[in-house]
Formats: structure tokens, C-alpha cells, sequence
């Protein structure tokens, strides 16, 4: 369906000019370093509720889970149960009050430095700031991809257009307003995402004739599950896969645990925490945050398995297919074959909101790791502007160079390995830093070493889907995965994780514990 270009034009040159002046704004806003790497400590807790909300919820839930939700069906709906239940409410509630109350107390800037400084170890420090560098450019190519991919498919122009333009667009405002403008932006994201997600929810089930005929006629295309699918353990769209089959294994320990559990370890998020002057601004924020993910998530995992109806009843065949087998293209060619013009426009301009709120949250991430944390010439903990600044423009390149590397289908999985590592790496020594009074150094860095080495191991020698594109098992042993199924779906998350906080716990019970301050400011 074409879009009306001249209505398209005046509703985005709208868009585009408010986020130019919210980010202007926080450019003015913007006086030093506090302001440019934690908002000046003093975020609005609305503001804080929507940022971290669209920061989290990217095109990789909307278009990547959508697109394989559509393929595997509506059990990813117990992904949205562990976004709310533990991106928001643990996160939030025990997670977060600590997070800002010691990055107010040691005066860190970053994720990597408030471990450093928790922790009072240098290492600490820069050994989180390079796994957040490794990895995270995997993550924000996808989301470059995703919402490339949406504007090729309604516009009808160049990939390669698409994705250099979207790119330039959000490093404008990331580098000159820092994470005032970068949550300012975030806020106006969040509530077109909204908007456009519960639209989105609407016109879906009246399109397919409510909620009962909707359901019903999804239920019932069970028989046409394909047969490699079938074999593995689907058994419908409407209902969960076989217990421990293979696509129950993937469903449960990459999607669901990857990204659910995921969530507590990601730099861009606890950054956030930083950003509020008090607890109180934390509780407010979660009565926002929570309806906020629900929404976004839920709608994605629901819309997803019901265009496999609209797609039968309007051309006889299974949304992957329609799709030409790419789960990436599912959502946005359903939005652009189904919808009207006005809301392809509206849908669009949520899915570059989503997009664009995590990319700019992403880029600064990177860009102050790059310019602060692992930038030799800082002294005394004071960091360069300009360097930051120059980090930051790096990293876009580095990400869009990634973003043309990456393969089809790779929205969803690039999301889970990115969440993954940061919660095997991170998680326990991020938790034992926050609740204990003296944090064991040596735990700390067995923990975060152990869980980045076996989460490496398993994705390398194990888990198939990547392991098979890495190439060195197969090199090394002949074979894309060392271990027999169901052992190869696996998610790494579910090995690595248990083995740092193993290590953590142990390195606790077999050293004598050394005294260690949370409120040292030193780097």
C-alpha cells in the first residue's frame, strides 16, 4: 500500500522538529560533564518511567520478537510477564534505589564506573567497560537494521539510504545534548510508541472480527503448523510447544530468560537510576513504567501470531511466508499490507521513536565508555567533552559497519546475545556491589570473568545457532555444536549465569573478606 507522500511529509517534518528542539533543549540544558552522562541528577520520574521504557523496548521487541512471535506463536507473552515482574519491578524497586544511591554517594558516571568505584578496582571498571564495547555494537546494528528495514519497506527507498540517514539523524542530537536531550527525546518517544502500539492492538482485532473470532480463527490454524516446526515441538500458535522440545527450550531459555533476566544487567538502563534525586522519583516512575511495558511488549506478542490469520483470509498463506521467510519483515509488511495510509504513517513514526530512543540511549552508552572509562588520558576522574564526544561518533560508525555484516533474520537473537552476556557478566557482581556493605573484590572479578568466559564457551562450542556461524567448533571438532540435543538450544544465559553467581558465592566462602568502602571516588 502506497503512503500518501505529502501527508507522510508534514506529519514527519512535525516529528523530526520536535525532537530537534527537545534536543536542542537539553543541548542548553547542558552545562558539564554531570549533565552530558547522568542528566544533571535531576530527570523528572516521568521522564525517567517513559526513557527507560523506550530504551528497552526497541524495534527489536516490535519488529524482532513480533516477527518471531508470528513464526513460534503467543507463548513469548510470558516474556512480557518477566519485563514487568523484573524489568520493572525488580528493577526499579531493588535494583534502582540502590543504584542511584550509590552513584550519588561515589559521584559515577557511568555503569562501568560505578562498579569500578563500588569496588574500588580499576579492573573492575575497565574489564566491564570492554564488554560493554565488544558487545554492544551487535545489539545497536540490530536496531539500526530494524528500523532500516521499516523505512525501506514504506518508503519504498535504498536500504543503504535508510540506514545511514537513521543513523545520522540520532547521532545529531546524542552528541551535542547528551542524556538530558537523549531522555528528553526519549519521553516524546515513548508516548508516539504508545499510541501507535495500542492503535496498533485495535485495528488488528477489528480487522479480524473481535477478540473471540480473532482467537478462535488463530487456534484453529494449528494443522498448518510447518512440518519442521511441528517436528520440533510446535504445536500451534495459540498455545505453548511441547515441554522441553526444542522450540520450547529456545522460546523459554533464549527469548523469555535471555531478554527477562537480560534486563537487570543493561549499562544504558541502571544509567538511568542515576538521573532522579531521590527514592520517591523511583516509585513514581514505576506506576508509568509498568502499564508503559505491558503495552509495548504485550501488543507485540500478540499482534505477531495474529497476522498469520489476516495473511491466510487475505492471500491464503502463513505470515512467514508472506513475508518472503525473513520474521524481520513480518510486522512491517503486515503494518504496510493491512493498514490505512494515515496509520502506516503513525505506526512508522512509533517504530522510529522505538528505534531512535534506543539507539540514542545505546550510542551515549558506548560513547562514554569509549571517551571516559577507557579513554587513558582522563585524570582524576574528570572527563573530556570532546572526547566523549568523538567515542561516541566512533562508535556510530563501528555500529553501522556492523549493521551491514549482520545477517537476515538477526533482530531477535542479536538482542538476546547482548542481553545475555551483560547478565552472565554482570548480574551477581552488580547485585553483590548494590547489598553488601563491604563488596568482595576477588568475587567480583572471578564472577564477571567466569560468567563472560562461560557464556563465551557455550555460544561458541554449544548453542547452535551461533556456534554454527562462528565456525570454530566445527573447525576445531567437525561438528557446529559439541553436546547432543537438546543441549545445542540451550540458551547460554541458563549456564553462564549460574556459573558467576557459583563463582561469586564460593571466592565469598573460601576468601577472608577485605575491607572495601562503597563510598570511595576514586577511579
Amino acid at each position: 500500500m502506497a503512503v500518501d507522500t505529502l501527508t507522510f511529509s508534514a506529519i514527519t517534518l512535525v516529528y523530526l522538529g520536535v525532537v530537534i528542539l527537545l534536543g536542542y533543549i537539553g543541548y542548553r540544558q547542558t552545562k558539564g560533564s554531570d549533565d552530558f552522562l547522568v542528566a544533571g541528577r535531576r530527570i523528572n520520574p516521568v521522564v525517567l518511567a517513559l526513557s527507560y521504557g523506550a530504551t528497552f523496548i526497541s524495534t527489536s521487541a516490535i519488529v524482532g520478537f513480533g516477527g518471531i512471535s508470528a513464526q513460534l506463536g503467543m507463548g513469548l507473552v510470558w516474556l512480557t510477564v518477566l519485563c514487568i515482574g523484573v524489568g520493572v519491578l525488580v528493577a526499579f524497586v531493588l535494583f534502582g534505589k540502590r543504584t542511584r544511591m550509590l552513584g550519588h554517594a561515589t559521584g559515577a558516571l557511568t555503569y562501568p564506573d560505578l562498579l569500578g568505584k563500588c569496588y574500588d578496582s580499576p579492573f573492575i571498571r575497565k574489564i566491564s567497560a570492554v564488554i560493554i564495547i565488544v558487545s554492544m555494537p551487535i545489539y545497536t546494528a540490530a536496531i539500526l537494521i530494524g528500523g532500516a528495514r521499516f523505512i525501506e519497506t514504506t518508503l519504498s527507498i535504498p536500504y543503504d539510504t535508510a540506514l545511514l540517514a537513521f543513523a545520522a539523524v540520532v547521532a545529531l542530537y546524542v552528541v551535542l545534548g547528551g542524556l538530558i536531550a537523549v531522555m528528553y527525546t526519549d519521553a516524546l518517544q515513548g508516548a508516539i510508541m504508545f499510541v501507535g502500539m495500542t492503535v496498533l492492538l485495535v485495528l488488528t482485532y477489528v480487522y479480524l472480527g473481535g477478540i473471540g473470532a480473532a482467537n478462535s480463527a488463530l487456534d484453529s490454524l494449528a494443522p498448518l503448523v510447518p512440518e519442521s516446526l511441528a517436528a520440533a515441538g510446535m504445536t500451534g500458535w495459540a498455545s505453548m510447544p511441547t515441554f522441553l522440545s526444542p522450540i520450547w527450550l529456545t522460546m523459554i531459555t533464549t527469548m523469555v530468560l535471555g531478554v527477562g533476566i537480560g534486563v537487570l544487567a543493561q549499562p544504558q538502563l541502571a544509567v538511568r537510576f542515576m538521573t532522579v534525586k531521590d527514592d520517591r522519583s523511583i516509585h513514581r516512575a514505576v506506576m508509568v513504567g509498568g502499564p508503559f511495558v505491558l503495552m509495548m511488549t504485550g501488543v507485540a506478542f500478540t499482534v505477531g501470531p495474529l497476522t498469520n490469520v489476516w495473511f491466510m483470509q487475505n492471500g491464503g498463506t502463513l505470515a512467514v511466508d508472506a513475508a518472503g521467510g525473513n520474521v524481520d519483515s513480518v510486522i512491517p509488511f503486515y503494518i504496510n499490507s493491512a493498514m490505512p495510509d494515515l496509520f502506516i504513517i503513525i505506526f512508522m513514526l512509533a517504530l522510529l521513536a522505538a528505534a531512535m530512543s534506543t539507539l540514542s540511549s545505546l550510542f551515549h552508552t558506548m560513547g562514554t565508555t569509549i571517551g571516559y572509562d577507557l579513554n587513558p588520558l582522563v585524570k582524576n576522574g574528570k572527563p573530556s567533552m570532546t572526547a566523549i564526544q568523538i567515542g561516541t561518533l566512533v562508535m556510530i560508525v563501528v555500529s553501522t559497519v556492523v549493521a551491514y555484516a549482520l545477517p537476515a533474520n538477526i533482530i531477535a537473537r542479536a538482542t538476546v546475545i547482548f542481553m545475555g552476556l551483560c547478565a552472565a557478566a554482570f548480574i551477581p557482581a552488580f547485585a553483590h556491589a548494590l547489598y553488601a556493605k563491604n563488596p568482595s573484590v576477588m568475587a567480583a572479578k572471578v564472577s564477571i570473568t567466569t560468567g563472560a568466559l562461560a557464556w563465551f564457551l557455550w555460544t561458541a562450542f554449544v548453542h547452535a545457532k551461533e556456534s554454527a556461524v562462528l565456525g570454530i567448533s566445527d573447525a576445531l571438532f567437525g561438528v557446529p555444536s559439541v553436546l547432543p540435543m537438546p543441549w545445542g538450544v540451550v540458551n547460554p544465559i541458563v549456564i553462564a549465569l549460574p556459573v558467576s553467581a557459583v563463582t561469586l558465592m564460593v571466592v565469598l566462602a573460601i576468601e577472608k573478606r577485605a575491607p572495601c568502602t562503597t563510598t570511595n571516588t576514586s577511579p
